[in-house]
């Protein structure tokens, strides 16, 4: 009996060895994989690096791109929202004011323009006035300031007509 046990216990260990060994060998399989992989890592990890860097500039590039057009296309519909709102202010004070009787620009304008013709007339008269001669020296009466009596006769109110 004891040699049967002797014989199980050899077999056993003789398993585990080889189970041991099995497991050793897909350990350093794994390891070597391991080994392996970092090596191509290196290698091409440059290449990839910049691959990767050349795709995100691009990326960049594209984003930018349209954030540019967003924002002019965004200014764009404020510059018109406030012009139109300025206008839309231009238009009711320039009605309240000529509601108030306020001249416009323009009325001044005219009448600046208007004024300049008319000096423009009244310097060509006084200007044909002084070609012709002045008569002689013509008597000038003296005026003769109302009394307190002529003045309220003055400002009394005419008597009214018969109907």
């Amino acid at each position: 009996m004891v040699k049967k046990l002797v014989v199980k216990k050899l077999k056993a260990i003789s398993e585990n060895s080889q189970l041991s060994a099995t497991i050793r060998e897909s350990a350093q399989q794994i390891w070597l994989a391991g080994l392996g992989a970092f090596a191509k890592a290196q290698q091409e990890g440059n290449n990839v690096f910049d691959a990767l860097v050349r795709q995100g500039e691009a990326i960049q590039k594209t984003t930018r791109k349209v954030a540019e057009d967003k924002v002019t296309e965004m200014a764009a519909k404020a510059t018109g929202t406030w012009d139109k709102l300025e206008q839309v202010f231009e238009t009711r004070v320039a009605r309240s004011l000529n509601s108030l009787g306020v001249p416009t620009k323009d009325d001044v304008a005219q009448l600046a323009k208007r004024v300049a013709e008319l000096k423009a007339a009244v310097d060509k008269l006084n200007g044909a006035s002084a070609k012709v001669k002045k008569p002689a020296a013509a008597a000038v009466k003296p005026v003769r300031r109302a009394t307190p009596k002529a003045a309220k006769a003055a400002a009394k109110p005419a008597p009214k007509a018969a109907s």
